[in-house]
């Protein structure tokens, strides 16, 4: 009764069975979970029981550059210019993809000549201080919306301090 083939079966059934079982609640999950999982979670509908959030708030604390980029290092923001070089050329007038960047420290938003900006870049008034340029690095796209520029930003405020020092040594 119990021979090596009926064995095989039974195993073979109970693994099949098993299969069945989790793509079904694999399928029944993904049909009736509309939420996401974890953070991405998602609430219907929500019900005001009179008390706030307390947490809920989001306080965006402003760091003073200043003090950050006095004490930048430049040799610290050469490893960093690494990133940068696959468009940008630090020889005055050798434009990439990007605009040549010697003398970006100080220089007027949109006027690296023989570059062809964005028409939202070229329509920047001031100059690349400091503080702009460390405000360019965080997110190009929200400082100037309709930039060429397809960098995603830089996070930390220390390693744009040492960039930007690293640039501004090629003034």
């Amino acid at each position: 009764m119990f021979d090596t083939m009926t064995v095989t079966k039974a195993v073979g059934s109970i693994c099949a069975a098993f299969l069945v079982l989790l793509l079904g609640k694999w399928a029944a999950e993904g049909l009736y979970h509309v939420g996401g999982h974890g953070k991405h979670a998602e609430q219907a509908y929500s019900i005001d029981t009179g008390e706030e959030d307390q947490g809920a708030e989001n306080v965006v604390e402003e760091v003073d550059f200043g003090p950050i980029f006095a004490s930048a290092s430049a040799e610290d923001g050469e490893n960093l210019w690494r990133a940068c070089r696959s468009c940008h050329a630090l020889e005055a007038g050798k434009n990439g993809t990007g605009p040549y960047l010697t003398g970006v420290v100080g220089r007027a938003k949109g006027a690296a000549q023989g570059y062809a900006y964005s028409e939202a870049m070229a329509s920047q008034e001031g100059e690349w201080t400091p503080e702009n340029l460390q405000l360019f690095l965080e997110n190009p796209r929200e400082y100037t919306p309709g930039t060429k520029m397809a960098y995603n930003g830089m996070r930390d405020i220390e390693d744009r301090a040492n960039l930007i020092a690293y640039l501004a040594t090629f003034n």
